[in-house]
């Protein structure tokens, strides 16, 4: 049972316990869409995880929750109040990537996975800060300024879905959507303390998603627990004729796998992810995890993935190039941000690009475009693409023997904000432990494992086969319920 003695307590909630208060009418969509609205008022400031709250459409959405409820309607995430990672495209409502180059954009339609949400009942509180074009680690790119973690306003939060990870550990939103290129969802997830889930490619739909790199993007939920993330990709997974990349694999619900333990599962430990220089209480927590599965049932195995140290440098030939090729679309012609700057159509374009990018999405064109240059595909790209299928074997191999991997999800805890700002080289190594995963598309999850001495959360990575998303959820809502870490609360 639900023990909600004032209205305050509302936001603490997790989604799962948010959908019983709900449906048991412990309190209506309504209340606790303004308790979520008045918490964003109260601290955000302090953190700056929303874009953009937009409070009478969503207290709109909640009273027609509300309605719909009282006639009996069901639907699964009904009066849910969720934000969105601002690259997800909203009808009528602006869609920014936190770019100036978007900064007025406000789309005509909505993402599949929003068209998804909305059709569950769910109200979608507001839109969330973000590295500008998801380029980025430490959500310190943005235009719209940078979001700072809950747990220490001096630290950032992870990226480049920092602020969806930021405000569901600060509890101003019951869960949010974030997107994962090369770690987006996961780190921050980690850095903040919650749950983040990157599904396998294809398993969600990326229409509406605006792209940075597209072989690589995939959307998934942040969220407070295991359970939600299984509730909300009972919503969001599945095929979509609009995006042709989407998996034609059936979705399953998500949430009959939790329960199951991992008595007689092989888990493999790859020893490439336990790397020299790693924070030494980071490799503690997360061989605690390894310990408590051990005492759960489970066989522990040492496995290799030896195209692991290769990774960052395929990534980055790869990422670039295909972000040089889509951003090409921002051209101050069609619709965004238009230099005043503009005596003729060069200059127009050269200056809107200039003045509308920030330095971190310049340098990434500037990389891809010299990868996909006319003498330097085969030496640069060509070659990523090869290493690639390498890292996918490693991959393939290694679930040959094993049913799920466990490993660090960061090398360290989330860094001060301005520390490797200068150094891109530095900020690209905090996705050292998660690109393999995008690489591969394969999917893995984040899950709070222990607090660190300087009190910052520490996150383990569960990692699966293509599609076998319940198998980590199965993993992870284990070690959850072990370690006792359920909805870790920073103190702003």
């Amino acid at each position: 049972m639900l023990n909600l003695n004032i209205m305050s307590e509302f936001y603490e909630l997790s989604l799962s316990q948010t959908m019983e208060g709900l449906a048991s009418g412990k309190f209506t969509s309504e209340e606790i869409t303004k308790s979520y609205l008045d918490r964003i008022e109260s601290v955000d400031h302090h953190i700056n995880s929303f874009v953009t709250v937009d409070i009478e459409g969503a207290m709109t959405q909640a009273r027609d929750a509300d309605r719909k409820r009282a006639g009996g309607d069901t639907g699964s995430l009904l009066g849910a109040p969720l934000g969105l990672k601002d690259l997800l495209a909203t009808k009528n409502l602006r869609t920014t990537c936190s770019s100036k180059m978007l900064q007025d954009f406000v789309p005509p339609y909505d993402a599949h996975v929003v068209t998804k949400l909305k059709e569950a009942g769910a109200v979608i509180i507001g839109k969330t800060n973000m590295d500008e074009f998801a380029m980025g680690s430490s959500t310190e790119s943005s235009y719209m300024g940078p979001t700072k973690n809950p747990w220490d306003l001096s630290k950032i939060p992870g990226g480049s879905s920092g602020g969806s990870a930021a405000a569901v550990a600060a509890d101003l939103c019951a869960a949010s959507l974030g997107s994962d290129t090369g770690g987006s969802i996961r780190q921050p997830a980690s850095c903040c303390g919650v749950v983040g889930l990157k599904p396998t490619y294809g398993r969600v739909s990326r229409f509406g998603m605006v792209a940075f790199a597209s072989s690589l993007d995939q959307i998934g939920p942040i969220t407070k627990t295991v359970k939600d993330s299984a509730l909300l990709m009972n919503v969001i997974a599945g095929h979509d004729p609009m995006d042709s990349t989407s998996a034609p694999e059936l979705a399953e619900d998500y949430t009959k796998c939790l329960e199951k333990g991992v008595e007689g599962l092989s888990i493999g430990v790859p020893k490439e992810y336990f790397i020299e220089g790693a924070d030494s209480e980071v490799t503690a927590l997360v061989q605690n995890c390894i310990d408590t599965l051990t005492k759960e049932g489970a066989i522990i195995k040492e496995v290799s993935l030896p195209h692991t140290k290769y990774a960052v440098p395929t990534y980055y030939v790869l990422a670039p190039a295909e972000a040089s090729s889509n951003l090409a679309r921002y051209d101050g012609v069609r619709y965004g941000f238009r230099s005043s700057n503009d005596d003729n159509l060069e200059s127009m374009y050269d200056n809107t690009r200039k003045e509308g990018f920030g330095p971190e999405v310049k340098r990434r064109i500037m990389l891809g475009t010299y990868a996909l240059s006319a003498g330097y595909y085969d030496a640069y790209y060509l070659k990523a693409q090869k290493v690639r299928t390498l890292i996918r074997m490693d991959f393939l191999k290694a679930f040959e023997e094993v049913s799920a991997l466990i490993a660090p999800t960061m090398p360290t805890t989330a860094f001060s904000v301005g520390e490797k700002s200068d150094n891109p080289l530095q900020m690209y190594l905090s996705d050292i432990l998660t690109i393999n995963v995008n690489l591969a598309g394969i999917p893995g999850i984040s899950i709070p494992c222990g607090i660190s001495s300087a009190g910052l959360p520490v996150g383990a990575q569960i990692i699966t086969n293509f599609f076998e998303e319940s198998m980590g959820l199965r993993v992870a809502n284990t070690l959850e319920s072990a370690l006792g870490l359920t909805m870790l609360r920073p103190s702003i």
